[in-house]
């Protein structure tokens, strides 16, 4: 599914998945991910039946490697989690390396699968392939989850820069005009009092303004 400019405004998001021959470096894996400038938005650890590993690998059903993947994956405990950043999906796959571990010792040392992996089916951490895969694996994760976009630094930047900012301005101004006592409360009603999108109330009747 190709993107939009309109998605390229948003924090895109990825599902990563520690498998059960990696649970034992959960934590160092997690500082990686921390380090590389993820934010780690939703986390669990699970176990999953053969049948739910069927489900998840759907569109790998029918490969040789098929029965050995989903009695891997259902052997132990796994972590799920959703990675959020900017080009998240190829960033991830990139810090993870190639799928085969073995490959990727020779091909991309520093990568994560090199490191904590054993070969093409142990290889330590699943990343998703694409945009609709990690809309997909992510609910199949975290079933309540509601996967709405949030904006990226440069949309937020944006934001605050035209909306937020001259107002707050305009408060610490008139707070180091007014020094009150207490500045923090002083500040906090100003904002409440002179919010811009608060609607205006004449002779009784809410005005709402104008953009």
């Amino acid at each position: 599914m190709e993107q939009t400019s309109h998605d390229r405004l948003y924090v895109e998001r990825t599902l990563a998945i520690i498998k059960p021959d990696a649970i034992h470096n959960a934590e160092d894996i997690e500082d990686v991910i921390l380090a590389s400038g993820f934010i780690i938005l939703q986390k669990r650890k699970l176990q999953l039946s053969p049948e739910q590993c069927s489900d998840f690998y759907a569109d790998q059903y029918g490969k040789v490697f098929f029965p050995s993947l989903t009695a891997f994956m259902s052997s132990g405990p796994i972590i799920a989690m959703t990675l959020a950043c900017d080009n998240a999906i190829d960033y991830w796959k990139s810090i993870i390396g190639p799928v085969n571990s073995t490959k990727a010792r020779e091909t991309d040392p520093n990568s994560l699968r090199a490191k904590y992996g054993c070969n093409d089916l142990k290889n330590a951490l699943h990343g998703s392939e694409s945009f609709q895969a990690a809309v997909e694996e992510i609910k199949f994760m975290f079933p309540n989850s509601i996967i709405e976009p949030f904006p990226s630094r440069d949309a937020t930047e944006e934001y605050l820069s035209r909306y937020v900012n001259p107002v707050l301005l305009r408060g610490l101004t008139e707070l180091c005009k007014d020094k009150p006592l207490n500045p923090c409360i002083w500040l906090a009603d100003w904002l409440i009092k002179n919010n811009p999108n608060r609607p205006k109330i004449s002779d009784g009747v809410i005005v709402e303004e104008e953009e």
